[in-house]
């Protein structure tokens, strides 16, 4: 009974500082970020180093198998060195100035799109 207690009080109170916690920093997302995309490459590595196990594996048997036939596979995909992702800012994410400064529409075309409607 002290032991469901104990355990029932013990995840209560790691629920609450757990809602306490402040949000992420612009930088601690970026960190996460890349970790997320080293993460990813990785496991595309890993997926390209089976393939190859695969295939050659495949290939000892076709070799040494009296009655195999081979069957079309796609080739396997080298995925490349790791490209960090590159920051909002570097990415060229926003509007380009020219649209911002412009309106976006002008009374001709809001009449003719109302035409357009009927």
């Amino acid at each position: 009974m002290k032991k469901t207690l104990t355990m029932i009080l013990l995840a209560a109170a790691g629920s609450m500082a757990m809602a306490k916690l402040p949000p992420l920093s612009d930088e601690a997302k970026a960190k996460a970020d890349e970790a997320k995309a080293k993460a990813d490459h990785t496991a595309k590595v890993d997926a390209y180093k089976l393939c190859l196990a695969q295939d050659r594996t495949a290939a000892h048997y076709l070799r040494t198998a009296k009655d195999a036939k081979p069957v079309a596979t796609a080739p396997c995909a080298d995925p490349g060195a790791f490209q960090p992702p590159k920051p909002l800012e570097a990415a060229a994410a926003h509007s380009p100035a020219a649209t911002a400064v412009a309106p976006p529409a002008d009374k001709k075309a809001d009449a003719a799109q109302a035409a357009a409607k009927k």
